[in-house]
């Protein structure tokens, strides 16, 4: 990524200790129980979280012409259990082929492929988190997405 890419970074000190923050963020079942923005569905999510491992995200979502999917592709790119994530996203179709963002409406110039990077640190029973999305802008959709998103895992982590 160079210096120019926006990045979503969302900081948060969480009410959990770092084992169940981890995984929150590498176990499917509990990936797809917080993930997407308010009202998002995660009917399938697949985790090879493994170096080189690929994940497949379908998010569900009401729209204005009814029920919408949303497919994500990646891989896993650096794992150091506990504390360090880093993964690619692509938009995708239904079978996990990449597709071109703008063939989702999305903005000239906007990266084919961006990455998530998830930092956790122990706080002895709390767990701070750093989660850097490259490649989605501060100000877009996305960002809000995210940020209701990790509302979210707050939320199961509290419950």
């Amino acid at each position: 990524m160079t210096e120019k890419t926006q990045s979503v970074v969302i900081e948060r000190t969480l009410d959990a200790p770092i084992d169940l923050v981890w995984e929150m963020w590498t176990e499917a079942e509990h990936f797809a129980a917080w993930y997407g923005p308010m009202g998002a569905k995660i009917p399938t999510a697949t985790m090879d979280v493994t170096p080189g491992g690929g994940r497949f995200i379908c998010m569900e979502m009401d729209g204005p012409q009814g029920a919408m999917q949303m497919f994500f592709t990646g891989e896993y790119l650096e794992i150091d259990p506990k504390t360090h994530l880093v993964y690619t996203e692509a938009m995708a179709d239904a079978d996990g082929n990449e597709l071109a963002p703008e063939a989702m409406g999305m903005p000239a110039g906007t990266p084919m492929t961006t990455r998530v990077i998830v930092d956790l640190h122990d706080l002895g029973g709390s767990t701070r988190m750093v989660m850097t999305h490259e490649g989605v802008p501060a100000d877009s959709p996305g960002a809000q997405g995210w940020a209701m998103a990790i509302d979210k895992l707050e939320a199961r982590l509290a419950g």
